[in-house]
C-alpha cells in the first residue's frame, strides 16, 4: 500500500509510474497511484496523466473506469480516442468500438492513420461494412499509406462482409504484405468457398513475398478444403505440413480435417483420425462428428461421440446440454423415437437450457444483433410481418 506523503510527486512522475503499471499489468497499483493522487491534491487533470490513466484502465480491461475517466476529458486528442477504442475491442466489444469512433466524428476530431485502423479493425469484428467503406475511402482523400496492418485489416473486413472481390483488390495493391496478410486473404477463400484459390495463395506467398506459412496459414487453407469437399487435398496437406513447413499439426488443424471427413460421410476414417491424434481430442472434435451422425443416421458411432464427449473434464453444462440434444436428434432421424423422448426427459428433467444462437446483420450503415429468442428489437414487428409474407409465398 502506498503510504502519504508530505511532497506531492509531479505529473511527469505520475505518468510514467502509471505507465509502469500499464507495461506490467499492474491494474491494482494504478488504481491505488490514482486514488493517492486524488487524495493528495494531485493533479489528474493532466493530459498525459489522463492517457496513462485511461490506457491502464482498458488495458487492464476495466472499460467503466476507462471511460469515467475518458469523460473527465474536456477535449480529448486522437490519442485519447483511440485508446478507448482500442480498450473495447480487447474486451471484444467492437460494436462500442465502432460506436466511439462515431461520436468522435460528431464531435469534429479528424482521425489520423493509427484511429483509422483501429476503427478498421473494430468495423471488421462487428461487421459494420458501410463505415469500413467510409474509413477506407477517407484514407484515400487524405493521402493516407494502406500500411501493412491497415491493408491487412481492410482484407479482413471485406472477405467477412461479403465483399470478397474487394478484399482482393486491396490485398493485391499492398505495397508490402506480411504472413498475417496472407492468413487474412486465404480466410476470406475459405469462408466464400474459393478453395483452390486458396490453395494457390499458399503458394504464392512463397514465391511472391518469400513469406513461410505458420499455423494459421495452414489451417486457413484446411477450413478451404473443408468448406468446398477436398479431401484428398485436406488429408495430404495435414499428412505432409510437417516435413512441407516445419510446422507440427495442432488439435485444431486435426479437428479440421475430422470435420472434413465427417462432411463427406466417412464417420469411420473420422474417427481413424481421432484414434491417431497425438493429443487428447477435444469438443470441437467430438462434436463434429457426433453432429455429422445425424445427416448419416449413425445411432451407435453418435453414442459413442457422445460419451467421449461428456467424459471431457472441461465439457461445462453448456456442451453437455449439446451433447444430448444432438444425441437425441440422432435417435429422432434414425426413427428411435423411444430413446429420443427418454433424452428430452433427461434434459427437462437436469434443467438444461441450449446456449441462443447469436447473429449479426448491417442495415443503411446500422449494425444490428439478434439473439434467439430475443424480442427487444425496435422492429420486431415489421420483422416478424416481412417472415409471414415470406411464409405465405412460400406456400402458395
Amino acid at each position: 500500500m502506498l503510504s502519504d506523503v508530505d511532497v506531492v510527486p509531479d505529473n511527469h512522475t505520475f505518468h510514467f509510474a502509471i505507465l509502469g503499471c500499464v507495461n506490467s499489468n499492474w491494474m491494482i497499483l494504478g488504481r491505488q497511484i490514482h486514488n493517492w493522487v486524488i487524495k493528495n491534491g494531485g493533479v489528474t487533470s493532466d493530459s498525459h496523466v489522463q492517457t496513462s490513466l485511461a490506457r491502464l484502465y482498458s488495458v487492464c480491461g476495466v472499460m467503466s473506469d476507462a471511460k469515467k475517466v475518458f469523460g473527465e476529458i474536456p477535449l480529448p486528442d486522437m490519442v485519447q480516442w483511440n485508446v478507448l477504442m482500442n480498450g473495447y475491442i480487447r474486451c471484444d466489444s467492437a460494436t462500442e468500438s465502432s460506436r466511439v469512433f462515431q461520436v468522435m466524428l460528431v464531435q469534429g476530431t479528424e482521425p489520423d492513420e493509427y484511429c483509422c485502423t483501429t476503427a478498421l479493425t473494430a468495423c471488421a469484428q462487428s461487421g459494420a461494412l458501410w463505415q469500413d467503406k467510409w474509413i477506407h475511402e477517407y484514407m484515400r482523400r487524405q493521402g493516407f499509406d494502406l500500411d501493412v496492418f491497415s491493408g491487412t485489416d481492410l482484407v479482413d473486413m471485406y472477405a467477412k462482409c461479403g465483399c470478397i472481390d474487394l478484399a482482393v483488390e486491396v490485398f493485391e495493391g499492398m505495397s508490402k504484405r506480411n504472413v498475417f496478410s496472407w492468413a487474412a486473404m486465404i480466410g476470406g477463400f475459405a469462408v466464400h468457398g474459393y478453395a483452390r484459390k486458396a490453395l494457390d495463395a499458399l503458394e504464392k506467398m512463397q514465391v511472391e513475398d518469400r513469406i513461410k506459412p505458420d499455423g494459421v496459414v495452414i489451417l486457413g487453407v484446411l477450413m478451404a478444403c473443408t468448406h468446398a469437399g477436398l479431401q484428398v487435398e485436406g488429408q495430404s496437406l495435414l499428412e505432409n505440413m510437417e516435413a512441407r513447413y516445419g510446422i507440427v499439426p495442432q488439435h485444431e488443424h486435426y479437428s479440421c480435417v475430422v470435420d472434413l471427413l465427417c462432411r463427406k460421410g466417412q464417420l469411420d476414417e473420422a474417427l481413424h483420425l481421432i484414434r491417431r491424434m497425438p493429443m487428447k481430442p477435444l469438443a470441437s472434435v467430438w462434436g463434429a462428428l457426433l453432429s455429422s451422425c445425424q445427416t448419416h443416421k449413425d445411432v451407435k458411432l453418435a453414442i459413442l461421440a457422445a460419451k467421449e464427449l461428456l467424459e471431457l473434464d472441461n465439457t461445462g453444462v453448456a456442451k453437455e446440454d449439446v451433447a444430448y440434444v444432438q444425441l437425441s436428434n440422432v435417435y429422432f432421424s434414425a426413427e428411435k423415437n423411444e430413446d429420443a423422448c427418454r433424452i428430452r426427459k433427461m434434459i427437462d428433467d437436469r434443467g438444461l437450457k441450449k446456449t441462443p444462437g447469436c447473429s449479426m446483420i448491417e442495415v443503411d450503415g446500422m449494425a444490428s444483433e439478434f439473439l434467439s429468442g430475443d424480442v427487444s428489437h425496435p422492429l420486431i414487428p415489421h420483422i416478424h410481418a416481412m417472415l409471414e409474407l415470406l411464409f405465405f409465398h412460400s406456400i402458395h
